[in-house]
C-alpha cells in the first residue's frame, strides 16, 4: 500500500494557523508586560473602603494614583530612582500600612522630614505655627485628653529623616501618624490624583458629579 501523504494546501493551512497562534500569544504577551509595568512604574487604581478622608473622599471613590511623581519605586530595594519632586505637606499620599504592609492606606500628607508635630484640643501645629488645612472636618465636638487617647492632644513630635507624619481629613475618625507613627518614604506608593468611579455602597447608586474630580 503507497504511503498515505499530507496534502500541501492542508499543510500550508496548519502553518497558517500556528503563526496566527504565535503571534496572537506575543501580542498578548507583550499587552501583559505592558500592564505591569505601567501599573508597577506609572499608575495604579485604588479603592476608598473607609471615611478616613472625608469629605475629600467618600466611601465607594475609585481613584488614580501616579507612582512615578515621587520617583519610580525599585520593587527589590524599596529607593527610587528619576522623581520629579519630592512629597510635599497637603498631597493625598497613597502608602504601605507600617502595621501591615500588604495594606495599602491613603491619608494627607502633613509633617515632611525635620518638622516638629503637635495636636492641641483639635488643631494640629507644624513647627509651632497652626497648619490650616481647608479640607480638615471635625464630626465629633468632644475633646478627649491627652492621656486617654492621642486623636486630640498629642506631640510635639520630630518628623524623622526620609520619614513622613500622615493625617486623615476626617479628624475625629481617622487611625493615622498620631497613632501608630511615621511613614518611611520608601513605603510611599503614589500621589492620588483624580476620581473616575464612584458609587454609593449598599445602593450602586452612581455619585456623577465626583467621576473626573481632580484629588486636592
Amino acid at each position: 500500500m503507497p504511503d498515505q501523504t499530507i496534502p500541501a494546501s492542508a499543510s500550508r493551512s496548519a502553518a497558517k494557523t500556528k503563526s496566527i497562534l504565535r503571534d496572537y500569544l506575543s501580542s498578548l504577551g507583550w499587552a501583559l508586560a505592558l500592564a505591569l509595568v505601567i501599573r508597577t512604574f506609572v499608575v495604579q487604581t485604588f479603592e476608598i473602603p473607609s471615611s478616613s478622608m472625608e469629605n475629600t473622599l467618600e466611601v465607594g471613590d475609585y481613584l488614580v494614583a501616579n507612582k512615578f511623581l515621587y520617583g519610580i519605586r525599585l520593587p527589590w530595594s524599596g529607593s527610587r530612582v528619576l522623581p520629579i519632586r519630592e512629597p510635599k505637606r497637603g498631597d493625598v499620599v497613597i502608602f504601605k500600612f507600617p502595621e501591615d504592609r500588604s495594606q495599602d492606606f491613603i491619608k494627607r500628607l502633613v509633617g515632611e522630614p525635620g518638622d516638629e508635630i503637635m495636636v492641641r484640643d483639635k488643631r494640629v501645629y507644624v513647627n509651632g505655627k497652626p497648619f490650616t488645612d481647608p479640607h480638615e472636618v471635625h464630626k465629633d465636638a468632644s475633646v478627649i485628653p491627652a492621656g486617654a487617647s492621642p486623636r486630640d492632644n498629642f506631640g510635639p513630635v520630630r518628623v524623622p529623616e526620609d520619614s513622613y507624619f500622615m493625617m486623615g481629613d476626617n479628624r475625629d475618625n481617622s487611625y493615622d501618624s498620631r497613632f501608630w507613627g511615621f511613614v518611611p518614604k520608601k513605603d510611599i506608593v503614589g500621589m492620588a490624583v483624580v476620581k473616575y468611579w464612584s458609587f454609593v455602597p449598599g445602593s450602586w447608586k452612581v455619585r456623577w458629579g465626583n467621576l473626573g474630580e481632580i484629588i486636592s
